[in-house]
């Protein structure tokens, strides 16, 4: 398919291009220098202590459980509006996962006050995501947490250069937060994940358990750090080669840049569609700001309108999305419980993610409201 306008565009400029190539000529291929590098960054771009590159989001995410001591018998309160790969991590580690329900359809991110509500004697730990890139209500989960004794993992896969109240950096409140670098993020590489946190033994343990457990890894033994190695728990392999850490890392030099563009094309969007009938805009206008807008959602009147206007379009080149709510998929549905999310449910029959991107012209996006509003006319 030619879209005239795509959900997203990924630029790859020839000096990032130039910078794998380079390190494809070093022939160090995984986790060497540009791999630390690519850590150090990040942690200072954070505000974190500490920061381990792994292989995939979805990896960041199982070694926070892992390290967090989460396993068979607990339960980890997740949010129904999410991507699969958050519940998958908690059940990798043998938990048990509890949905949470969403604050509104309008505002999908998971609800603090439906958290306490669901936290049982076998909670363990309470998953939080930055649904779109729009920051959760972190700080009150914090001390929810706190009070209750539980783990408190953020996972950022949608929400890296956001910030919370608080004025930190998302992924920051939390005892660890995880990052995707999946091509439609905002570091998106391709594949790849780091993980944040503020404990040092939480950091070593995640740092170990990325390569097998082992006590050293190729790069020691190759400047002459160690001999061998020893294998001192049930590791993993999730480690990120050098030409992902290498990318990541040019990205990041420029995502302030990127972040405050999405910024104002969330804010134009608003702009644009506050007269269009039919259209409800989703998170409040002041929370476009701590955002890093991964994604634009609007909900549209019922599932039966929302997949019309998708299919119309779609029809004229206009890429759209939407994603599932977790209690919608076969693998989950009888975990979730008839009517137990209905705010979350709701938004995922209603919601619709319009093209957003760093490069996206305002010619282009009023191409797409205008579409949208034709659409909803037919």
């Amino acid at each position: 398919m030619s879209w005239s306008v795509p959900l997203t565009e990924i630029e790859i400029p020839d000096g990032d291009v130039e910078a794998v190539l380079d390190t494809l000529r070093s022939e160090w291929l995984t986790m060497g220098p540009r791999t630390a590098e690519l850590e150090e960054a990040f942690a200072e771009h954070a505000g974190s202590p500490h920061a381990v590159a792994v292989s995939s989001g979805t990896a960041a995410l199982h070694l926070a459980c892992v390290a967090a001591g989460i396993g068979p018998g607990d339960e980890v309160i997740v949010p129904a509006m999410t991507f699969c790969a958050t519940a998958h991590a908690a059940r990798y580690a043998g938990a048990e996962t509890v949905f949470c329900d969403s604050v509104a359809p309008n505002d999908p991110n998971l609800d603090p006050d439906d958290v306490a509500d669901r936290i049982s004697p076998r909670t363990k730990a309470v998953i939080a995501v930055h649904l779109c890139g729009y920051p959760a209500r972190i700080d009150r989960l914090r001390e929810l947490c706190d009070e209750r004794d539980l783990v408190l993992i953020e996972d950022c896969g949608e929400g890296d250069g956001g910030s919370i109240d608080s004025g930190r950096m998302a992924g920051t409140v939390g005892d660890a937060g995880s990052f995707s670098f999946f091509s439609k993020t905002q570091l998106g590489v391709g594949e790849g994940g780091i993980l944040v946190t503020g404990d040092a033994g939480f950091a070593e343990r995640v740092r170990s358990l990325r390569s097998h457990a082992m006590t050293s890894v190729t790069w020691d033994r190759h400047r002459g750090h160690a001999e061998t190695y020893d294998v001192t728990d049930l590791g993993f392999n999730y480690r990120i080669d050098e030409m992902r850490a290498t990318l990541a890392l040019r990205r990041l030099q420029r995502l302030t840049e990127s972040v405050a563009a999405m910024r104002e094309i969330a804010g134009r969007y608003r702009d644009l569609l506050d007269d269009v009938d039919g259209v409800e805009l989703c998170f409040a206008p002041e929370a476009v700001e701590p955002s890093a807008n991964f994604a634009f959602p609007v909900l549209l009147p019922d599932a039966k309108t929302r997949d019309a206007v998708r299919e119309r379009l779609h029809d004229n080149g206009v890429q759209t999305t939407f994603y599932p709510a977790l209690s919608r998929l076969t693998e989950y549905r009888s975990a979730a419980g008839a009517d137990s999310v209905p705010r979350a449910e709701e938004y995922s029959d209603r919601h619709c993610c319009l093209p957003i991107f760093p490069t996206l012209t305002p010619e282009r996006q009023r191409l797409v409201v205008d579409e949208l509003r034709a659409a909803l006319l037919q």
